[in-house]
């Protein structure tokens, strides 16, 4: 049974020392993803790294993986640094990544195919994962034939029948519906406080905070663009963990208060806060958020006279607690609302524009988006600067490319599209890719 061992005698298993990321945008630039990383894993624990999109979460997992390799900095196997794949870990993916045309049977033995064992070895012991994982009587099933919940089962099969030191887990229960995660989720912790499981360890990658406390031992969140440990939290409430029991809320609303919460500097005071109406859209990119759904929560908040604990927020929309983040970012960047802790409060802004009519709403945030919004600001200022007030997007996903991926610039400058057009700031012909300023705009200041 890998109990936990308190003891300062635990075996460090993967050891993440000083791990720095850099990707190179298409036009020759360096993209920080992960910076100045450290911790540990050691046998007997599970250890959670949570964080929003963006905090490369699942960059450093492939660090420790051996898939990727550190721009500086070392990741080591049981002291030994890694120079290619890690010898001791097996992942599970949020995607399954099953092949089809193999048999349940078959993608379970393909790491241990892939170690030479022959095949009167691998058999019986994949057979036996097979059981011990829930899919007994679907050996020589394809995966076209299962659900998600089972897809996902012979992930963790394939994986765990390796006997890896450490199991790496990838987001593994976001693809799956909710019942389908928590059941999978509960089963593989009692598998885990069996005598009989074939690792020592687990590192799970999530962005759920509550997924989080119910399974870790320790918790490291990390912030965005680039990713760095933002704070360590240990986790000590017994298991089975009861999710409505007032400790249980109580750790989640701590760690919430950290995910929404000021950065620190190196003394672990409260550093200056970004404002946005100086931050560049590098500095401060725009939530992956809707016009529609921030008036939703604004609405909604409202209606709760003005304050809410966001984690109880949450349990009313019956809404995971994380996916409240990126609004409540938005909210926060366009000074519609403020979060102290966990705590969410309407400012004077945010309660006119929820108040407001259509045409006097549309007016407020266009005000709030030119001056807070760094993207949305930068977009009107360089189309003012045009003869004709237009200009191709290909100019600002260069721009935006020098500091973000490729995917993350078309999807910031389509947030920052539906906010102009929503404001009547900016216009946008999806034809021929040209935005284009209102003549209604205001001018700038």
């Amino acid at each position: 049974m890998p109990e936990v061992d308190t003891t300062a005698t635990r075996q460090v298993i993967v050891a993440v020392d000083h791990v720095d990321k850099h990707f190179t945008t298409p036009d020759g630039q360096p993209l920080p993803v992960l910076e100045d990383i450290n911790f540990e894993l050691s046998e007997g624990e599970i250890v959670a790294l949570l964080g929003k999109s963006g905090s490369g979460k699942s960059t450093l997992l492939r660090c420790i993986a051996g898939l990727l390799a550190p721009t500086s900095g070392t990741v080591s196997y049981r002291g030994t640094p890694l120079n290619g794949a890690n010898p001791g870990v097996a992942m599970v993916f949020q995607s399954f990544a099953l092949l089809p045309w193999l048999t349940v049977q078959a993608n379970t033995e393909m790491g241990l195919e892939a170690r030479g064992m022959p095949p009167a070895e691998r058999h019986p012991l994949a057979l036996k994962m097979i059981d011990l994982i829930g899919l007994d009587g679907f050996e020589q099933a394809y995966p076209k034939e299962l659900s998600g919940g089972m897809r996902q089962r012979v992930g963790f099969a394939r994986a765990l029948v390796v006997e890896p030191d450490a199991l790496l887990m990838d987001e593994p229960f976001s693809a799956l519906d909710v019942l389908t995660a928590e059941n999978l989720r509960t089963e593989l912790l009692n598998l885990w406080k069996g005598k009989d499981f074939p690792t020592k360890a687990i590192l799970i990658v999530t962005h759920n905070i509550e997924e989080a406390v119910l399974m870790a031992d320790r918790i490291f969140v990390l912030t965005s663009n680039p990713g760095r440990l933002r704070a360590e939290i240990p986790d000590p409430l017994p298991r089975p963990r009861d999710r409505r029991s007032p400790e249980f809320e109580a750790l989640v609303d701590q760690i919430y208060g950290i995910m929404t919460g000021r950065e620190t500097d190196d003394a672990g005071q409260p550093a200056p806060a970004l404002e946005p109406a100086l931050a560049s859209p590098t500095e401060l990119p725009l939530p992956d958020v809707s016009v529609g759904g921030l008036a939703g929560l604004m609405e909604i908040l409202a209606n709760l006279g003005g304050h809410a604990d966001l984690p109880d927020l949450a349990k009313i929309l019956t809404f995971e607690v994380d996916d409240l983040l990126p609004i409540v970012d938005a909210a926060e960047m366009l000074g519609f609302a403020k979060v102290a802790d966990a705590d969410l409060h309407l400012s004077p802004e945010g309660d006119e524009w929820v108040h407001a009519d259509i045409q006097r709403s549309k007016e407020l945030f266009a005000e709030v988006a030119r001056e807070r919004a760094p993207l949305v600001r930068a977009i009107v200022r360089a189309l003012e600067t045009t003869k004709d007030g237009t200009l191709n997007e290909r100019f600002f996903l260069d721009l935006l490319g020098r500091g973000f991926g490729e995917d993350e610039a078309r999807a910031q400058l389509n947030t920052a599209i539906n906010w102009g057009r929503y404001g009547e700031v900016f216009d946008y012909d999806a034809d021929d890719g040209e935005l284009m300023l209102e003549k209604a705009a205001y001018p700038v200041d």
